[in-house]
Parts: structure tokens; sequence; C-alpha cells
């Protein structure tokens, strides 16, 4: 038997085509082969896999959104398919994927002018270039519309002051997809990285998603030229446009995280003996094992059938909010009871679910709060909505 089939209990293969099985299969046996052999030791460092970068490209996994220059353009399917594997090793892994390629090379694909698209797509694709995306400020990160970042237009060149917060990549970053406030539209700009007056800082002593190298950005009087703007990225609707995208990532990524701590614990339990016998045969494990695969079960449900409706380009905000809020909050839950039943072993980083519990409790912060997406499918329900605009009323 396939040391995977036991997870597919309402038989979900059926549900993916021959080419999204194939993709699935060969990125499963790299992050098993090339990922979770290391990435323990990164965690434990607090740094990110730069060598994995380069297999990550040869694969085709940077510029799933982008058709031409180089990339695959992939469905939304394939996609969530991938971040579900990358998470399935660590979601520090996931987000730098899902950022590369929602947060940087979308918008550079959707807004940007085709010069900045054959500057850009080729050499990213390529995994020669990092990029990460500078939305979330210090006071203001699941409301953008306070943003405090400032650009001006001065003599064909745009000055840009302000600070970004918890920015994935950062510091590894070769350009930055920046967000201001210019006459006060907000706007995106592409900034490279050594551009003076761009300062990204690693943001220290975390104790959740310590393989992403995540960056306190600080803007100076920094200057770029007046071709650094993307034409195509005007006011919040571009910024959520990416957003969306990178939601579903975080969806599905969840549910990497929660298999990987459900086949640690299944494994555990199916070895581990106490009065002679394993402790799966005790009832209450059963019960916790029970409990983690009906969740499974659910959220690849969810995930397989959204993906379909965003390919179908039927699926809104408020479906995606709906899979984050789920999947993120029964993965948490999930990693606690295979905690459990790994007793005190539970606790080391040799046995993955600790990791998973740590990152998770980021997860389900970043690209919006369990919070903003309860309203957001309360909006969706009733029709009215809940959010206070950055005026309040």
């Amino acid at each position: 038997m396939d040391k995977y089939d036991h997870l597919d209990f309402y038989q979900t293969d059926l549900l993916l085509t021959d080419e999204e099985k194939e993709i699935r299969d060969t990125v499963r046996r790299f992050v098993d082969q090339e990922c979770l052999p290391i990435i323990a030791d990164y965690f434990d460092k607090g740094s990110f896999p730069m060598d994995l970068i380069p297999p990550m490209a040869q694969l085709g996994l940077f510029g799933v959104h982008v058709e031409g220059y180089g990339c695959r353009n992939r469905s939304h399917m394939i996609y969530g398919i991938i971040c579900e594997e990358l998470a399935r090793c660590d979601s520090g892994l996931r987000a730098m994927f899902s950022v590369q390629n929602s947060l940087v090379m979308y918008p550079v694909f959707k807004y940007g002018s085709e010069a900045q698209r054959e500057k850009w797509l080729p050499t990213m694709a390529r995994g020669k270039t990092i990029g990460c995306f500078g939305l979330s400020e210090p006071d203001y990160g699941s409301n953008p519309a306070g943003m405090q970042t400032r650009a001006i237009n001065k003599d064909g060149q745009f000055i840009l002051n302000g600070k970004k917060m918890w920015i994935t990549n950062g510091t590894i970053a070769e350009v930055a997809v920046i967000w201001a406030r210019l006459d006060d539209e907000i706007r995106g700009f592409l900034v490279e990285t050594q551009t003076p007056g761009f300062r990204a800082t690693l943001i220290q002593h975390k104790f959740s998603y310590r393989t992403s190298p995540t960056a306190f950005i600080d803007l100076k009087d920094c200057i770029i030229p007046e071709d650094s703007i993307l034409p195509g990225a005007k006011g919040l609707k571009a910024v959520f446009r990416c957003l969306n995208h990178a939601r579903y990532g975080v969806a599905c990524g969840a549910l990497g995280s929660a298999i990987a701590c459900f086949q640690e614990a299944r494994g555990f339990a199916l070895k581990r003996k106490v009065f002679d016998q394993p402790i799966a045969s005790y009832q209450l494990v059963q019960d916790q094992l029970a409990r983690m695969l009906v969740e499974i079960t659910k959220a690849q449900l969810v995930n397989y059938h959204l993906g379909r409706m965003l390919d179908e380009h039927r699926a809104g905000p408020a479906q995606i909010s709906l899979a984050k809020l789920n999947n993120v909050r029964e993965a948490i839950k999930i990693a606690r009871m295979a905690r459990d039943i790994l007793g005190a072993r539970g606790i080391l980083a040799d046995h993955h679910i600790i990791r998973h519990l740590c990152d998770l409790e980021a997860v389900s912060t970043l690209e919006g709060t369990a919070g903003m997406h309860t309203l957001a499918i309360g909006q969706a329900i009733t029709g009215i909505s809940a959010f206070k605009s950055a005026e309040g009323r």
C-alpha cells in the first residue's frame, strides 16, 4: 500500500486529472527526498534553505500564474496542489513559493508594462531573482486602506517614504513590490532592493515561521525611476486580487501541514506499544485519528472544489475566506492532537509536528486573521458589512 493511500478516504484522486496527479507526485518526491531531510536544521537555525531554490525553478514552480516569459502557466488547482505538498514539509517553504508566484510575478504580469515583464519575469522563473511584497505596515495589517507609506513624483522620479512589516522574502529579495499612496491613490511600485534608501532587516526571535526570511522594510527618501510604477496597479482592488491568489495558497498549505501531522501521529501510534499493544489499538487514540481524518477529508474536498471554481471564474473572496478560515483552524487542532499522541516526543524537531504547530500559529494570522475572514463570510451571508472604514462609522 502506498504510504499516502490512507489519506484518500473519499477517493479524491478521482477529482484530479492525470496532469495534476503527475505534478503532485513530482513535487511530492522533491519534498520527500530533498526538503524533509534538511528542514528541521534550517528551522532550528532560523534561516531559509536557499539551495532549494534552483531545483524548485527546474521543476517549473515559479511563474505558475504567468503565460509566456519562460513560465509554465498553470491552473489554480495545480497551484493549490503544489502549496499543499510544499507545506507538508514546511510553511516557510510554501510561503516563499506563494510570495514569488502570487504576490510578485502575478502583479508584474497582470499590472506591469511589457518592459517590466521582460526584465523581471524570465529571471524570476529561473529562480535567479527573488521578490517580496511590501503591503503590511507596523500599524496597518488587516486594514491596508490606512496605509501610511507615501510616494511623490518629483523631477521624473518617485520618492518613497514609509515602513513595511512582516514581509516574507524581505531579506533575500532582489526586487520588492511596494504599495504606497500617490496623490491619495494606492499604487504599486517595483523597487530594486539595492536602491539607496531601501533597507530590509530580518525580524529576529520568532518562534514561528522560522525558515521564512521575514523582514521589516524601512524606506527613507528611496528614489526610483519613473518607469518603476506598475501601470495597471491602481487602488485596493489590485491589492486584493493578488491577496486572493495567496489566500487560496494558504488554505491549501494548511491542509499540507495537517496531513504531515496526521501521517506522523498515525505512524507513531502503530509502532509505539504500551502494555504490549500499539497505542493505535486504544479507543482514545483512534478517536483522535478519526477526528483528524474527518477534517483532512473535508479540507481536501473544499480545496479541490474551490480550485475548480477559481479556474472557472466562479469563486469570489468569500469562498476563499471560508477555505482559509476553516482549513487553518482545523489544521491547528490536528497538530495539537498529533502532538498529544506522540507524548513527550511531540516537542522534538525530529518528529516535525511541533514545527508545524508553531508555524500554524503564524499562518492563522497572515493573509487575514480568523476574525477578518469570518466578517468577510458574514458580509456574503447577510449583505451587510461589519467592517469599519478607515474613517470610521
